[in-house]
């Protein structure tokens, strides 16, 4: 154990955010960062508790009271290594991960948490920084050979477990860069870029090869692609996004998140000198109260748009947990990310009936208030109205992978949810081939993505080679303690 009664003596303590005003003007990670002592703190809080429920609601299985322990004794560089024995990518979700292990955190039971995620995200920048992240180069080769097809957090998980066990590795990725939606689904005040670079490059210098600008089954075909390697790993996402298909769908200022979200993230990252989609001086709206609905807030803001209003069909979750969602389960509560604190409005319990639009341009959507009747939403009589907006964002979720090309021409079967189906091993029904992330999964968190490229690996290398080392930290069938 830490320190033996630092849950009792020492407060939860988060990261401090920069100035509204200020961060307002850059595309810059909103957080400052946090002083070594303040984290050796708060990793003091940790109870080491004989049944650490920390592990159960992380699916990585982080060792989390391990490292916590090693940073109070300021032992880093072994609270480095024991971080990333579990996790490929600990800055991926230092940044980005919602914590599921917080809210299954012990302490957390009658008080507050430790700030694992902060914790982590210390650990792996000062590991960058004194130069204890190296390229780990296999010993051996394999001569084996294996594709993996996207380049977010599954498939990088996976190709660099892959190439550590000794396998010759082609990342195939359709955007000019790697990195998927790390790269241009996520905005750089959440997570900046040089973090995912500096991955990449890791990677690359430990053997795995990146080829961008590459549509697999268009610029590729799939009969290529079988007879060039001895394995293929299927890691694209699930990129169906849904629809709002009500009236005015088609009128000009109406797009999907992941439509309006990359080209903002092209204007962080110097690429272009500003975005064909922008929210300067305009109304706008975002439709669906998730995270990526929070990155369009966030953007709309640094955008210079006039107003920003969130809408949620579903009512407003309650401030602390309900009967429904016990510890250690993560619970639906009304949260504020830091995309809220920046400004706008959030409404909720109300639906879109119709875009309304002027000569082709949208002007204003019509609304209605909503409840739960039978597990349907009804419209409430009477609440119909009308709010300006000049630009809509979609941001409702996704239905599942692309199924037409690639899928299709692989044969590949689908489970009821319209995912690609997968055995224990993430082995398909196609010999050979192999699916991670959401994918396969649906449309999940990062950590579970990681999770699931680190398990996918473990099966395709146990297919190439009949061995089994790689560790796999979950089976298709694992579900989050929520």
């Amino acid at each position: 154990m830490a320190d033996p009664k630092g849950f009792l003596t020492t407060p939860r303590e988060n990261a401090s955010t920069r100035p509204v005003f200020l961060r307002l003007r850059d595309w810059r990670e909103v957080y400052e960062d946090f002083a070594g002592d303040r984290t050796q703190r708060q990793a003091g809080r940790c109870m080491d508790c004989g049944i650490p429920f920390c592990h159960q609601g992380c699916p990585l299985g982080n060792l989390i009271p391990e490292w916590n322990n090693l940073v109070w004794r300021q032992d880093w560089q072994l609270a480095a290594e024991r971080l990333h024995a579990t996790n490929n990518f600990p800055e991926f979700t230092g940044t980005l991960c919602p914590a599921p292990c917080e809210t299954a955190c012990v302490v957390g039971i009658n008080g507050d948490p430790v700030a694992i995620k902060r914790v982590e995200i210390a650990i792996v920048d000062r590991a960058w920084d004194e130069g204890w992240v190296t390229p780990q180069v296999p010993v051996s080769r394999s001569g084996r050979s294996v594709a993996v097809v996207g380049s977010g957090p599954a498939g990088l998980a996976a190709a660099q477990q892959l190439t550590r066990a000794g396998h010759d590795v082609t990342v195939f990725e359709r955007a000019d860069a790697a990195g998927g939606l790390l790269r241009y689904g996520i905005p750089e005040f959440k997570m900046e870029k040089w973090r995912l670079d500096r991955r990449l490059d890791q990677m690359r210098a430990e053997g795995t090869t990146f080829r961008t600008n590459v549509n697999v089954g268009v610029d590729v075909t799939v009969a290529e692609l079988r007879s060039s390697f001895d394995a293929v790993v299927l890691a694209g996402g699930a990129t169906a996004w849904r629809d709002l298909p009500v009236p005015g769908r088609s009128l000009n200022g109406v797009y999907q998140a992941m439509e309006y979200l990359p080209p903002a993230n092209r204007v962080a990252r110097g690429d272009i000198d500003s975005s064909p989609i922008s929210a300067a001086g305009k109304h706008v709206v975002v439709i669906g109260g998730g995270d990526t609905g929070a990155d369009c807030v966030g953007t709309a803001h640094r955008q210079g748009a006039a107003s920003v209003t969130q809408l949620e069909i579903m009512p407003r979750p309650p401030e602390i947990r309900s009967a429904q969602h016990p510890w250690p389960t993560y619970p639906m509560i009304y949260r504020v990310s830091s995309a809220h604190e920046e400004g706008g409005d959030r409404v909720y319990s109300v639906s879109t009936v119709e875009f309304l639009g002027d000569a082709g341009d949208l002007r204003a959507l019509r609304l209605v208030d909503v409840r739960m009747d039978n597990g349907r939403f009804e419209p409430v009589a009477g609440t119909d109205r009308e709010i300006p907006a000049q630009l809509v964002t979609l941001a409702m979720g996704f239905l599942g992978p692309q199924q037409e090309g690639l899928l299709t021409e692989l044969g590949v079967d689908y489970d009821p949810r319209g995912n690609v189906a997968r055995d224990e091993n993430f082995a398909t029904n196609v010999d050979g081939v192999f699916v991670a992330g959401d994918m396969g999964r649906g449309q999940s968190l990062i950590v579970w993505a990681i999770a699931e490229g680190r398990s996918a690996a473990a099966g395709v290398d146990a297919y190439l080679t009949g061995r089994s080392v790689l560790p796999a930290p979950i089976a298709p069938t694992d579900r989050p303690i929520g």
